[in-house]
């Protein structure tokens, strides 16, 4: 005797050894014995073989038609063998009964199973959304195969095209769209990228890395909602001051002016003039939640997309000719020793007597020039003069805290694209590079005036009990990174027992939350702590800080990314084949004339800091690869390896990553040693 039985969702008949009253032991054409629970088995016979008998089954049950089996079914529980003999025939014999269990185990659409071999019909409706589901599958499997084929055929479907970022970035691995790609990707034995570059999918290298930005980071697009900038009412005193700002050209977002005043009287007043956007736009507000959301502007060569949109920026930036609301660092110094007696902050109105501009004026003021060794002849130049003492004196005493001396020597880089009008760079424009010196003598200005007010407030909110969001630094050993949090540290890189970000309001959400805090210390002094937006131990904060590391992070990476493809765009467009450069570790290299580093073959046996020639090879503008050889060494090879590590790059920790000067302002802001190009100057 012979039995048939379901076993996980499959059949299977073999020949019965024994049988007890609740299982049977059954021996499988393969020789193989199971024991099987009584109620799992479902017919008994004694002809046809198993095989033939399953066999057999199949063949007729591939012929049956669901639809009119459904409708011969009993609308009460019934058996397979009743559907059997209803639709086949009153005798339906074995191979009959077991193609209706087949089919009806098959199709759950049309009868739902009850165990035992008994069933149920679906009701007409279930059917009906079944049949409908069915097909719309069966349509799509189709779509699916036709889009898999023109891809592997190097045609891109337009509902590919349109979901190319989400496909590639962040995948919903059951949409059509995707499996198409899987599809057609083993067919053609290519990379998805490859094979979608290949089909037409991508415009152009440098749409595919601007898109995949807007697609990870700015996904509802980059517009803003219709905003108006709140006013400042508080009526402010106007300062007693002439402030000049100093800026690159294309500037727009002025945060920053200086100022001094008493000269030739021994005692001197420097002042730092930040934007006071803080004073008019109000947590949770609908210009707060905008900056909020973006959390810094993002730079690019020949665009940028700002944090705040420009009608509202220029409501506060310190434009030329106006008083402009501000908050103000007043530090009062021996005009001889350059001690510091005091200082304060006030909240006033700042006139603004010009916007300097350090691109015309580099070659103009000079260190020759500040220092006397060279006539003057420009406006501010004794304020100008005095300013660069301080500095260079600020400067030296943070190398003391440091205990080392600051050495960048390595040149800023400054894109233009040549051409580009209003709007998005196309990404075919000619690209010129040029350079310029890292700590010139208005940078150093600048810079240290921005150190001197952000580590004095940091300071000073500490000692209201208000708190801040704070950068620091345990230590430069290597490996030691820059942290953010809500209590002052010592950063060891800057060389100050504490600092903040609060210089940039305009540019920076961080910045602008600590002009907040700053702000509640001006107006309330020691009852800061509870007229303060932001309390002790505010969760609201550590969300910032949270928010603002990933989305600055982000936007400095693709900064960096976007610059090495206008970097490799230079080298084709100049036919720049060869490029002197110096080893730095693990088979890279720095070029010297260029933002560029890249792996070079031939490197890696190589000292640090050996200078060689390299021949490139090619260069890919999707992945932005670039591939070289060593060529020739053009060092003394005799001469003895620098292997001590470079000091952390100002670049890496930019305080506004809005051009050289502005990353001169966090001049020793450096996570970790440099291995990137420095970020360029904004457009």
């Amino acid at each position: 005797m012979y039995a048939l039985y379901e076993d996980a969702g499959k059949f299977h008949a073999g020949r019965v050894m024994s049988e007890a009253d609740s299982s049977m032991q059954i021996e499988l054409d393969s020789g193989k014995r199971v024991k099987v629970k009584a109620a799992n088995v479902l017919l008994k016979f004694d002809k046809p073989q198993p095989a033939e008998l399953i066999a057999e089954a199949h063949t007729l049950a591939r012929d049956i038609d669901l639809d009119l089996a459904w409708e011969f079914a009993s609308d009460q529980e019934f058996g397979f063998a009743d559907l059997a003999r209803d639709y086949f025939d009153a005798h339906a014999g074995i191979a009959q009964q077991a193609a209706a269990l087949f089919k009806l185990f098959e199709a759950p659409h049309y009868f739902r199973r009850l165990g035992k071999g008994n069933f149920k019909k679906a009701p007409e409706e279930t059917v009906k959304a079944a049949l409908l589901g069915i097909e719309r599958k069966k349509m799509l499997l189709a779509q699916i195969e036709a889009w898999a084929g023109e891809l592997a055929a190097g045609s891109c479907p337009t509902p590919v095209r349109e979901q190319l970022y989400k496909i590639l970035f962040k995948p919903d691995k059951n949409g059509p769209e995707y499996k198409a790609v899987v599809e057609a990707a083993k067919r053609s034995q290519k990379p998805p990228l490859d094979l979608l570059t290949a089909a037409g999918a991508i415009d152009s290298p440098y749409q595919f890395h601007w898109k995949r930005f807007l697609f990870e980071h700015f996904p509802k697009g980059t517009g803003f909602p219709a905003l108006d900038a709140p006013a400042i009412k508080e009526a402010l005193p106007l300062a007693p001051v002439r402030a000049f700002s100093i800026d690159d050209s294309q500037t727009t977002e002025i945060d920053d002016a200086l100022s001094v005043q008493g000269l030739g009287s021994g005692t001197a007043v420097f002042g730092v003039h930040i934007a006071a956007p803080g004073l008019a736009i109000a947590p949770d507000s609908p210009v707060d939640k905008v900056a909020r959301d973006r959390l810094s502007t993002v730079y690019m060569p020949g665009h940028k997309l700002t944090m705040l949109p420009d009608e509202v920026v220029q409501v506060y930036t310190l434009m030329a000719g106006r008083d402009c609301p501000a908050v103000s660092l007043y530090v009062t110094l021996n005009e001889d020793t350059l001690e510091v007696t005091g200082s304060e902050t006030r909240l006033d109105r700042v006139p603004i007597a010009a916007n300097l501009r350090h691109d015309q004026l580099d070659s103009v003021i000079t260190e020759a020039t500040l220092t006397g060794a060279a006539p003057a002849d420009y406006e501010f130049a004794a304020e100008l003069a005095f300013a660069h003492r301080l500095a260079r004196h600020l400067k030296a005493g943070r190398e003391v805290v440091r205990g080392k001396p600051e050495n960048f020597n390595r040149p800023d880089y400054n894109f233009r694209l040549v051409g580009r009008t209003e709007g998005e760079p196309r990404g075919d424009e000619q690209v010129n590079i040029t350079t310029r010196a890292r700590g010139s003598a208005l940078d150093l200005i600048v810079a240290e005036a921005m150190i001197l007010a952000n580590s004095t407030w940091g300071g000073w909110i500490a000692e209201h009990g208000v708190p801040g969001i704070y950068r620091s630094q345990a230590s430069m050993a290597p490996g030691v990174k820059v942290r953010m949090g809500t209590k002052p540290a010592p950063h060891a890189g800057m060389g100050v027992a504490q600092y903040t970000w609060a210089t940039s309001p305009l540019r920076r959400y961080v910045d602008l939350v600590n002009q907040w805090q700053i702000i509640a210390c001006a107006r309330h002094g020691r009852t800061a702590a509870l007229a303060a937006p932001f309390k002790p131990k505010d969760t609201a904060l550590f969300a910032i800080i949270s928010g603002f590391e990933a989305a600055y992070s982000a936007y400095n990476g693709f900064q960096s990314a976007i610059e090495r493809y206008w970097t490799l765009k230079y080298l084709a467009q100049e036919h720049i084949t060869e490029l002197d450069a110096a080893v730095m570790k693990d088979g890279l290299v720095r070029a010297d004339t260029l933002p560029l580093v890249f792996r070079a073959l031939g490197a890696e046996a190589l000292p640090r800091n050996a200078r060689v020639r390299v021949r490139i090879t090619g260069t890919d503008l999707l992945t932005l690869d670039l591939h070289a050889n060593v060529i020739a060494r053009i060092d003394d090879p005799t001469t003895e390896a620098d292997d001590a590590p470079e000091l952390e790059d100002p670049a890496d920790e930019a305080g506004d990553s809005a051009g050289p000067l502005a990353l001169a302002i966090d001049m020793q802001d450096a996570d970790a040693e440099d291995s990137a190009p420095a970020p360029a100057q904004a457009p």
